[in-house]
Parts: C-alpha cells; sequence; structure tokens
C-alpha cells in the first residue's frame, strides 16, 4: 500500500517558526494571569454552588473544549460527587427537544463562543432553568453575553488553527474553580504551582517519540481519569497537526475491542498521572509492551527504554504538565512528516456547526 503523501514542506519552516510554538509556550503566563485575575469571580461562583448545591452539571463543549470538559467530568465527580455529563448538542440545535434542567449547573467551554449549535445548546438550558457558566476566550462573544456568568479564559489571540494554551487554560479555569467550590486547598496550592511547572514541563526532551512516530500510520494514546481528557486532546493534535491517525481510549476500555489492533510495533501513547489510576494504567502499559506494541509512557516516576519524561506534582495537576510537553513535541513531529501544524488541510480556526 502506498503511503499517503503529506502536504509540501516549506523550506523555511522550523518547529520553532510556528505560531503554534509560540502560542504553546504561553500557557504558563496564561494561567499565572488568568489565576489572579479570576480569583475574586471563582469563589463568588464558589459561594453559590455551596449554597444551593446542584443536583447535576452538564458540560457543553466541541473539539479541544470537549477534552476540557473530559476533564471536568472526572474531576467534578471525583472531588463533589455531582453527576457530570455532555450535553448532545443537536438535542437543542437539531431536534429542538426541551430538556429539565432545574438545579443544574451548565458549563459551556468555548474558545470564540460564536458556534451556532453551542449558542442554541446554553440559551435552551437557561430557559429550562440552569445556572450557565462559560469558559470562554472572547469575553465579546455572544456565549458571554448570554450566560449567567462569565470566567475569562484570558489566553489572548491564538492565530494557529491548533488550539493550545486555550486548551490548557480551560484546563486551569476548571481546576480553580472546583478547588474553590470544595475547599480543596491541597489541590489549591498544586494550582498555583502550575505557571512554574508549565515553563518547566515546556523544557522536557521529547524528542525520543519524534523519531518513534515520525513514519507512523496509527497509533492509540490511553488515559484514565483525569487523564483521559489529555488522551483525547493529544489523539485529536494527531490527526490536525501530524497526519497521523490516532484514537484516544481509555487504559480499560482499550480491551474491550480496540486491543485487537495491537500487532507488534503498533504505536501507543500512555499518559498516566499517580493517583488511583496509577496501578491500573501501568498494568495496562505492560500488557501492551509484553505484545510487542511501541509503547510511550509518560508519567512522573518512570525511567527506562520508552519512557517520556514528566514532573511530578498534584495527581490533577500532573495530566495538565503532560498535555505542555506534548505540544512542544507534535509541533515538531508535525514538521518532521512534513506538515505545517498553524494550517492544517480543511480546517478552520473557529468552526461554526448547527
Amino acid at each position: 500500500m502506498t503511503r499517503p503523501q503529506a502536504p509540501a514542506k516549506s523550506a523555511r519552516l522550523t518547529p520553532e517558526s510556528t505560531r503554534m510554538f509560540l502560542e504553546a509556550g504561553q500557557a504558563s503566563q496564561v494561567v499565572a494571569t488568568q489565576l489572579g485575575a479570576n480569583a475574586a469571580r471563582v469563589e463568588a461562583i464558589a459561594q453559590r454552588l455551596r449554597a444551593n448545591p446542584p443536583r447535576a452539571v452538564v458540560t457543553c463543549a466541541r473539539g479541544s473544549s470537549d477534552h476540557a470538559a473530559t476533564f471536568a467530568k472526572y474531576l467534578i465527580e471525583t472531588r463533589t460527587g455531582v453527576l457530570t455529563s455532555s450535553a448532545g448538542l443537536s438535542v437543542s440545535s437539531v431536534y429542538a427537544a426541551t430538556q429539565n434542567m432545574d438545579d443544574v449547573l451548565y458549563l459551556a467551554i468555548s474558545q470564540s463562543g460564536k458556534s451556532p449549535d453551542l449558542l442554541a445548546s446554553v440559551r435552551a438550558a437557561k430557559e429550562a432553568g440552569a445556572f450557565t457558566i462559560a469558559l470562554v476566550n472572547d469575553t465579546s462573544s455572544p456565549l458571554a453575553a448570554l450566560v449567567d456568568e462569565v470566567l475569562p479564559l484570558h489566553a489572548g489571540p491564538e492565530l494557529s488553527v491548533a488550539a493550545t494554551k486555550s486548551y490548557i487554560a480551560a484546563l486551569s479555569a476548571i481546576t480553580q474553580l472546583v478547588a474553590a467550590w470544595t475547599g480543596d486547598e491541597d489541590l489549591a496550592e498544586g494550582l498555583a504551582a502550575l505557571p512554574a511547572g508549565l515553563d518547566e514541563a515546556w523544557t522536557l526532551d521529547w524528542t525520543p517519540a519524534i523519531e518513534r512516530l515520525k513514519l507512523a500510520r496509527n497509533l492509540y494514546v490511553l488515559g484514565r481519569g483525569v487523564g483521559f481528557g489529555v488522551a483525547q486532546e493529544a489523539a485529536l493534535k494527531f490527526k490536525e497537526t501530524c497526519g497521523l491517525h490516532a484514537e484516544a481510549f481509555s487504559a480499560a476500555e482499550v480491551l474491550h475491542g480496540p486491543m485487537a489492533l495491537v500487532k507488534a510495533g503498533f504505536p501507543v501513547l500512555v499518559f498516566a498521572q499517580n493517583d488511583e489510576s496509577r496501578r491500573s494504567v501501568d498494568e495496562m502499559a505492560a500488557s501492551l509492551t509484553a505484545r510487542d506494541a511501541d509503547v510511550l509512557l509518560v508519567g512522573a516516576g518512570e525511567v527506562g527504554a520508552g519512557v517520556l519524561p514528566a514532573l511530578a506534582a498534584h495527581p490533577v495537576i500532573e495530566p495538565i504538565l503532560m498535555i505542555q510537553s506534548f505540544y512542544r513535541m507534535a509541533n515538531a513531529l508535525s514538521i518532521a512528516r512534513g506538515y505545517d501544524p498553524d494550517s492544517p488541510p480543511h480546517l478552520n480556526k473557529v468552526t461554526e456547526t448547527v
């Protein structure tokens, strides 16, 4: 079978010259600004949530923002015990179905705040009784004007089609909200150290992954718990910036069917944060290695062949640091495979679905 040809590579394009590289490298300052600027607003929302606990949380997002919503699901459910689910946007925008949203917290996550289906879903939720919050980068957007409360991402302009700093900003905003809502001082302390951690994570050497994935055609990306949303985000970036077909699975779910495709040399990138899920994720990585898969493991405290460096931090913070290291590698891998990560084929920065 003939390998698909990559787009023509610009002779002057280098990993350090892309907008993706520049913008991802700004994540540390973005988070530092956000944590300070949003502190009072987050505390006011947290007081409301403690006084009037929601019976459920619904997230509303597309693309990278929906991967942040996956992170939110695991964080909210494990820290507050409140059932959290993702909205099917077409339920409102296409089917015009009415739902009971009394006493529901509705979290809309978006960079642009402009997509018609997202706006239709938020409008319907608000009319049905939900308390609506937007985590949005553009505070002048229709979404920001529609909701009850706005938590600005403070990511600044993001011109590369590939979302990077805005995704990390969404994760940090979610973490700040949950830490304040629950009064979790350990999580708040871990979050305070995130800007410095992002700076360090950006410098970690993941070049072995570039060499091993340069000629790959397919791979799996695995994570579990709060790390699963990061696995989803990494798989998307492989597709949109590297022309590499990647699928994200829970490290448990991969056993239910997807394992049949794992043959000798099949690449698998595994994210493993140091929480209650760590043992099962490590066991899955070992099982894949025993099947002769080409396993790349990202986990603090691991050493050896096939291990990519990661920083130890609060378990909720570790996946955020991992995705920052990943972004630098993915940007360089894109160039190595002959792509321009800023301009993926057939994609636009703002996608407006109905």
